[in-house]
């Protein structure tokens, strides 16, 4: 006896056995049952979801020979010859290679006859969008007034290239991805009565690559076990996929909220000697920090997740800022490694970007560097201050934009200008004086206000020291000899703002 794929050979029967889509079988089970049947269907979803099983389903519960029926007896003529595709009233019909109107008609000339062997005639018409519009006004005819022994089940990947004429007429139904876990445990009850072994740390990761589809899980899965002789292991599935070890991020990860980047860049090579993809990496990297920013709002959220006390370990070291700017520096590192000279140097870069952005870092950074290389600063000397205070966040921020109007006997008045009136916000000022109470030695008191400034602030400063660059930068390239040179020639002009401060 030939061998029979696992998609085909565990496909389901009857809505019973069918997984994900609760919302849906629901539906239909309350209609079977009440008998209020619709002429036309839509089944809508991405591939490999049970559009097209669910449809067969269908057909089964209106011919079955018990009769209209919730549950389908599956040993009738009926049942049987469905599902084996032999049934002659069912007509399943791929619209991507049966797009033209006159392949529509021929079709519907058939519609018109009662059906051979079962109660009613059924046209499941998969990938329907991709009809033409010829081909849809065809239908559209039939589907205003259909005869009582005709059904349409329409199922298609994208519902917006339906028109809104058929899908006035259709009852709709959106089939959901499948949930990783319950692929995984759709694998495991597969394998169990295979009697296949496997590792229980295997079948997340094929659920992960599947991305949310069942029949591509299951074909991911035969693939496996081919990879593996027999056995499904996860070290083999891993190198099938070339999937990144959920251990290899978290260490990375760790790493990085250590501020250890010599731990961080050994990942990185070993990933390259494993010939991991550094673009998935970088993807699984963001939908990590998403979960420790999950971890941190809605702790709830990771319940069904493998890795779950290590990410949370996670989140409690980090604050929000932090996670929030890594995702973000993952993204934008992955929109740029195919610009970088290799994707092993693009990943390196990318985490080295983590580490050098890193907030609670770069305060420290900040200090070690002003008290080594420097003397203490004046007791005036606010912007030279701020530089050397262990405070980050809006905190900093406050620090930034403030100048001092006044201090006197561990008192410090600061003000801020009416755009930045935000920044004096109660919980603010705390932190700001916490940080300064480290800073001097001894309990200070901060007072801040809104009002009119000099232009003394860190911030003003900074920036005026960025327009200074950008002014010289300028003033540089305007005289440069060759830029005239390609000016006069081409008739050209130099474009101010796309011209960069000199930042060594």
């Amino acid at each position: 006896m030939s061998y029979q794929v696992l998609a085909r050979k565990w496909r389901p029967r009857d809505f019973g056995s069918l997984v994900g889509q609760e919302h849906v079988v629901r539906a239909l089970r309350h209609a079977l049952e009440q008998q209020r049947l619709h002429h036309a269907y839509l089944f809508t979803g991405t591939r490999g979801v049970g559009k097209t099983t669910l449809a067969r389903i269908l057909a089964k519960c209106l011919n079955c020979e018990t009769g209209i029926t919730p549950q389908p007896c599956g040993k009738c003529s009926a049942c049987l010859e469905i599902d084996g595709g032999r049934f002659v009233d069912l007509l399943e019909v791929d619209a991507a290679t049966n797009t033209k109107v006159d392949e529509m008609r021929q079709l519907l000339e058939t519609a018109q006859y009662a059906p051979t062997r079962g109660r009613f005639k059924v046209y499941v018409i998969d990938e329907v969008h991709m009809l033409s519009t010829s081909a849809f006004n065809a239908m559209l005819k039939t589907l205003e007034e259909p005869p009582q022994h005709m059904k349409f089940i329409l199922a298609t990947t994208d519902p917006q290239k339906i028109p809104v004429t058929v899908l006035s007429r259709c009852l709709q139904f959106n089939l959901k991805q499948m949930p990783p876990r319950a692929i995984t445990e759709h694998l495991a009850r597969i394998l169990e009565l295979e009697k296949m072994p496997f590792e229980s740390e295997a079948l997340p990761l094929i659920a992960r690559a599947a991305a949310g589809s069942m029949r591509d899980a299951l074909s991911l899965l035969d693939q496996a076990i081919g990879h593996g002789g027999g056995k499904v292991a996860a070290q083999a599935v891993g190198e099938m996929l070339g999937a990144i070890d959920q251990g290899y991020l978290l260490r990375l990860a760790e790493c990085v909220a250590a501020g250890d980047a010599a731990g961080a860049l050994a990942i990185a090579d070993d990933m390259q000697a494993r010939s991991l993809s550094f673009d998935g990496a970088l993807a699984d990297l963001a939908s990590l920090f998403l979960r420790m920013a999950l971890a941190q709002t809605v702790p709830a959220a990771l319940e069904d997740f493998p890795e779950r006390s290590r990410i949370e370990a996670l989140a409690r070291g980090l604050d929000p800022e932090s996670v929030q700017l890594y995702y973000q520096i993952a993204l934008q590192g992955r929109e740029d490694l195919p610009l970088a000279p290799d994707e092993h140097a693009g990943f390196a870069m990318t985490v080295l970007r983590m580490l050098a952005f890193r907030p609670e870092i770069a305060g420290k950074n900040e200090k070690t560097e002003v008290s080594a290389n420097k003397p203490p600063a004046p007791a005036a000397d606010w912007p030279q201050m701020v530089q050397a205070l262990e405070v980050t966040g809006a905190a900093r921020e406050l620090a930034r934009n403030a100048e001092l109007a006044r201090r006197d006997n561990g008192v410090f008045d600061l003000v801020v200008p009416k755009s930045k009136a935000y920044l004096a916000e109660r919980g603010y000022v705390d932190k700001l004086k916490a940080a300064l109470d480290r800073h001097v030695g001894s309990p200070v008191r901060v007072n801040v206000s809104v009002g009119e400034v000099a232009g003394a602030s860190a911030a003003s400063l900074e920036a005026g020291a960025r327009e200074a660059r950008k002014a010289e930068a300028l003033k540089a390239v305007q005289g440069d000899g060759f830029v005239q040179d390609l000016v006069n020639m081409f008739d050209g002009k130099v474009v101010d703002t796309t011209i960069r401060e000199d930042r060594k």
